[in-house]
């Protein structure tokens, strides 16, 4: 069996009949792309004479175990670990819902080790038979509630609490509770020290470059994210024309197969973005907008290029829609026009949540590039003022709009040309002009 790698958790699941497994491992799945290997089907699958019906499964996974002492679920495990893995080192979330029998458990430690975490879900016994009589479930309704607990592995499933790593008691908990704390044992919050992403800036004024280097490096990576607005775009070296990027990542055609990600600190004119979407094909399976993204309207790009053309602003309408985003706070209604990206009709089938988005490629270990945009002497706070732009352009900037911790960051790209330009006209003031 393959050595232990931190990239990857292993979760086994145990506890009675109705304690709540079925509802964690869907959203371990939902939220986190878990894995999923369910003893059930591989019974099943390797006792294919086998009634559906629960007590005719409980009998045949004590043959099973009785030929071997449990081995055979973690040879399963490594058999889909493998698949997954296409020859590469082992990495993601996989679940195996339920382990029964010490021997299992300790079969799997032992040849993952640190990489497993057993946890183990429990409720009294009334509130346990009160779910199983109103569950449905395929077979469930054919079988006493005292007849499935005569039988010795469900007599004696509660013993393995006692070599659990984490034990929930599910009657006390929500099932929002209860994924907190196994999200929290499994360290799969973006706040883990796994150094995956690498972040790009501009170090000077903007035109640095940034769209040409970001579709030179992006094939080397899994996630591409991008945060700001559309101002000027980023643009990439292509045949027969160059490609022009103003909200998603500069990498998009370059990298096929990265999944794509605008954060909550993205400001977003929706007419610009679909135009983009549908230049590059890009359909909602690989695309992720989060819903906290900020929407700029055709008043928004009006009132701004009215009130700063004496700074000489792209008047992309960014600014505005930024400080609507702080000042509108107590007039804002989620069925109000075009206001977050999440009340923007024709974003719906993009919508998600970046932070579930990072959660994964942390707990994946898949490499994530964060592309900042402008440049670093824009930035609202450091820059030149009043020559500067309505955001923080630093790198702390931009993992905040973005939502990554400092500890997940592995490099930092500062972007640089050999003479710096602004945007033409009234600017702002450059020490050597050309």
């Amino acid at each position: 069996m393959p050595n232990k790698s931190s990239n990857l958790r292993i979760v086994l699941l145990s506890g009675p009949i109705g304690s709540g497994k079925s509802a964690l491992v869907r959203q371990l799945e939902e939220r986190y792309r878990a894995k999923i290997i369910k003893t059930r089907e591989l019974i099943l699958k390797k006792s294919p004479r086998t009634k559906s019906e629960r007590t005719a499964l409980q009998r045949a996974g004590q043959r099973l175990d009785g030929i071997d002492g449990g081995a055979w679920v973690g040879e399963a495990l490594q058999r889909t670990i493998e698949t997954h893995s296409s020859g590469q080192t082992p990495r993601g979330l996989f679940v195996i819902d339920a382990v029964r029998i010490q021997g299992q458990i300790e079969a799997i430690r032992k040849a993952y080790g640190t990489d497993v975490h057993h946890i183990h879900l429990t409720a009294p016994e009334e509130e346990l038979e009160r779910r199983y009589e109103e569950r449905n479930g395929e077979g469930d309704h054919t079988v006493d509630y005292s007849a499935l607990k005569k039988n010795r592995t469900e007599r004696e499933i509660e013993k393995l609490a006692e070599i659990a790593d984490i034990v929930v008691s599910t009657d006390r908990c929500s099932e929002e509770a209860v994924l907190v704390r196994a999200t929290a044992l499994l360290n799969l919050y973006p706040r883990s020290n796994d150094a995956v992403v690498d972040v790009l800036i501009g170090g000077q004024f903007g035109s640095e470059g940034k769209g040409n280097i970001v579709g030179h490096i992006a094939p080397e990576y899994d996630l591409l994210v991008r945060v700001g607005g559309p101002n000027a775009g980023h643009q990439v070296y292509a045949e027969p024309k160059p490609e022009k990027y103003y909200h998603l990542p500069s990498g998009t055609q370059r990298a096929p197969n990265a999944r794509l990600l605008l954060g909550p600190g993205a400001v977003i004119y929706p007419k610009k973005l679909l135009e983009e979407i549908a230049d590059h094909k890009i359909d909602a399976d690989r695309l992720t907008i989060d819903h906290r993204a900020m929407i700029i309207t055709d008043q928004d790009r009006e009132e701004e290029a009215a009130r700063f053309g004496s700074i000489s602003s792209t008047a992309q309408g960014v600014g505005i829609a930024s400080a609507r985003k702080m000042t509108g706070r107590s007039d804002y209604k989620e069925e109000r026009e075009a206001f977050l990206a999440r009340d923007c009709e024709d974003l719906k089938p993009y919508m998600g949540s970046a932070r579930e988005i990072l959660a994964d490629a942390m707990v994946s270990g898949h490499r994530t590039l964060l592309e900042g945009t402008q440049g670093t002497a824009l930035s609202l706070h450091h820059g030149d003022y009043p020559h500067v732009t309505t955001r923080d352009t630093t790198v702390a900037g931009c993992l905040a709009d973005a939502g990554i911790a400092p500890s997940n960051v592995r490099r930092v790209i500062m972007v640089c040309r050999t003479y710096p330009i602004r945007v033409g006209g009234p600017s702002g003031p450059m020490a050597h002009e050309v």
